[in-house]
This record gives structure tokens, sequence and C-alpha cells, in this order.
């Protein structure tokens, strides 16, 4: 009776036990070390984004007319500096000072700068202006140590960059099957990333979007955590105590 029951034991004790190949991140990274690192990202502007735009010049009064007035200026009690920025609206469009309505939408920062820039110079010999996007932020949900919403100061973040701000994965994060969901197009595009491999490196996912959200899912020993099927330990515990009383009482 003894061998049935030790078997029963060390199968249950080896399904309860997680292995390298689920735990471990990149495991073909021996194959990426003389790839071309050239890979770069520069965000693109959409309808909804909220932009800092800054001019300057030495001619203060040269600058005066094309100064947003928003009546916020001087609030300092004021607690979203967004409202200070320039909305994209559903046009794509931005309605600047004296300019009048100019289009952002689908161009870089560095592409709106530059337009901006061509216009204002009929105006101001010396101007410079600078463009950033004030509402760049990830989510980060699912299985992982501190889900949450997440600004993005320099504008680049990386997928796994956005997990380490997340805290990285739980133990119970299913990490061969991430989804990330991005909006494309007015439209939700979904995709998945095995983070055991680096083929998504080169993806069009390694860089994250303004506004996508990341999804970890909860591996079987997570979804078991939670109670939809029995926590193999607690069994292992169980069938443990069961074991022990059975054997001292065949004895």
């Amino acid at each position: 009776m003894r061998y049935p029951l030790l078997l029963a034991f060390s199968f249950l004790l080896l399904v309860s036990c997680a292995t390298k190949k689920e735990i471990v991140y990149f495991q073909d990274m021996q194959g990426l070390t003389n790839q071309d690192g050239s890979l770069s990202f520069e965000p693109i502007i959409e309808n909804n984004d909220v932009l800092h735009i800054s001019i300057s010049s030495l001619s203060r009064e040269a600058l005066e007319p094309f100064r947003r007035k928003t009546g916020l200026e001087g609030n300092i009690g004021n607690s979203n500096p967004t409202l200070q920025g320039y909305l994209v609206n559903s046009e794509g469009n931005i309605n600047f000072p004296v300019l009048g309505n100019i289009k952002a939408s689908g161009k870089t920062r560095e592409g709106l700068k530059n337009e901006l820039k061509s216009q204002l110079s009929e105006f101001i010999t010396d101007v410079v202006v600078d463009v950033r996007i004030m509402n760049f932020k990830v989510t980060v949900l699912g299985e992982v140590n501190n889900p949450g919403v997440y600004s993005i100061s320099d504008e680049q973040v990386t997928l796994p960059q956005a997990i380490g701000l997340a805290g990285d994965l739980s133990e119970d994060g299913k990490r061969e099957n991430v989804m990330v969901i991005r909006q494309k197009d007015g439209k939700q595009e979904v995709t998945r990333i095995d983070l055991t491999k680096t083929d998504f490196f080169s993806s069009p996912f390694y860089y994250l979007k303004q506004n996508d959200v990341v999804y970890v899912e909860p591996s079987l020993k997570g979804v078991k955590k939670s109670g939809f099927i029995p926590d193999v330990p607690a069994l292992l515990s169980l069938f443990t105590v069961v074991l022990t009383s059975v054997i001292l009482i065949t004895r």
C-alpha cells in the first residue's frame, strides 16, 4: 500500500513546482548578441493627446501675441497642468494663437516642431520651439507586483522597462503570453508577447506607445491560488497528513 501512496505523493510534488522554462526571461539571449542595436522609436502624435508647446526668443515683445492665454496663469493651486497644454482635437488639429488650426495628429514631435518653427519664423526670426507629449502613459495590469498607470516623462519606454516600473511579474505571471493592447486608427489592436524569447525585440511592440495597456495573465498556479482550481500545495499538505496517518495505522 505504501508504494502507490509514495508514487502519488511524488507526482503531486512535481506538478506543484514551476520549471525553469516557465520563469526565466529571454532564454535564447545568445542569439541576440550580434544583432543590430539601431532600433529606435519616436512617438506619433494622436487625437486627444495633450501637447506642451514652448516658444522662446530674445524678443519678449515679439513672442507675446503667440502666447496661449488659458486663464490659469498664476494659479498656483491648479492641480491639473494638462489644462494648460494644447489638446489635439478629433480632427487632429491644435489651435495655435495667431496661426490658427495646425495639423498635429500623425506627426512626430520633431515634425510638428519644424512646422511651427517654419510658420513662426515669418514673425520671429530667432524663434526656438519645443514640443512634448504631456499625457504619455502606459497601463500595466494583471500578475505584476505593482499594477497601475505610469507616466513616461521622456516619451520612450520598452515593454521590459514598463514591466520593471510595475515591480516585475509576480511568480504567478504567465511569461510566455503577455498581452499588449494598442489603439491604432481608432481600433483596438491586440498582440501577445513571449518574454521567454527575444524575437519581440525587433517587433513594433518592443517600444510601447502612449496609452498602451499591458496585461499579464495568471499561470495555472495563479489560477489555482484564486480558488478556481484546488491549490496543489494545499492538497499536498492534506495528502501528507493522510499518508502519515495511514502509515502509522498500518504498522
